[in-house]
């Protein structure tokens, strides 16, 4: 199949946009995609980070130039922006087969932070996947088909002190991931939110991780989990995977 963007023509790969694209989870998820044959569309804040992902992409996992990962800096809490993205991923690929939604940011506190912070956390972890899921999901209907995986936490099922409000957001997006695994599935759009918990990040060192590297799920586990339910028939629908990590387990 062949796909025209503007006046070129081009070998039609099946896409995956990563949001968060530039480490943890995200670029695990990147580099995984790419290696299993996607055209990955890369979205993190910083370019220059995103940049590292995509070379590295391109020197060690990939050996085909027309997979090399295209590469968009976006502040994915700036909502308005993301129609405008959406629309140019289009533009260039032509399609959307599988979404990573993952971009989010870990805020500490529950009724202790402030208002701010709250919407901080929400519109991080919330509206910005659910700004992306309206704009992705009419494009998979047109299709008829698609993948959706919504990177929620742990701490979405049950949380812990001192958690309250990123546990809020992810609690959201999980009631969110359930609703369209209802509406979707009978349209050829699978939805599944996994749910881990303490991952070997940045993310979860900047909180404050009381949990030694080797005992908690690596962000490669997030990627092969997400291999693995690609990998099965389009008849098998999969609402939520919970992923512990050895130091929760008592």
């Amino acid at each position: 199949m062949e796909l025209t963007t503007g006046n070129k023509k081009m070998e039609q790969y099946p896409v995956a946009i990563i949001t968060g694209a530039s480490r943890g989870i995200g670029r695990a998820c990147a580099i995984g995609l790419a290696q299993n044959g996607y055209q990955t569309i890369l979205v993190a804040r910083s370019e220059t980070s995103l940049l590292d992902v995509a070379n590295e992409i391109n020197e060690k996992y990939i050996s085909d130039s027309s997979l090399s990962p295209i590469v968009f800096p976006l502040d994915l809490t700036e909502l308005e922006k993301i129609e405008g993205f959406v629309k140019e991923v289009i533009q260039q690929v032509g399609r959307v087969d599988v979404l990573v939604n993952n971009a989010g940011l870990a805020v500490t506190g529950s009724l202790d932070v402030s208002i701010s912070e709250f919407e901080r956390a929400s519109y991080s972890n919330l509206f910005s996947p659910f700004a992306l899921l309206k704009e992705i999901v009419p494009i998979m209907r047109a299709q008829g088909s698609g993948y959706i995986f919504n990177i929620a936490s742990q701490l979405g099922k049950t949380c812990f002190a001192g958690m309250g409000a990123y546990g809020a957001a992810k609690s959201a997006l999980i009631g969110l991931n359930d609703s369209l695994f209802r509406e979707l599935s009978g349209e050829g759009i699978s939805v599944t939110a996994i749910c881990p918990g303490w991952v070997n990040t940045d993310m979860a060192q900047e909180v404050g991780t009381p949990f030694a590297d080797e005992d908690m799920i690596q962000p490669e586990d997030i990627m092969k989990t997400i291999s693995w339910l690609l990998e099965m028939s389009p008849a098998a629908k999969v609402k939520e995977i919970v992923l512990e990590c050895k130091g929760t387990i008592s």
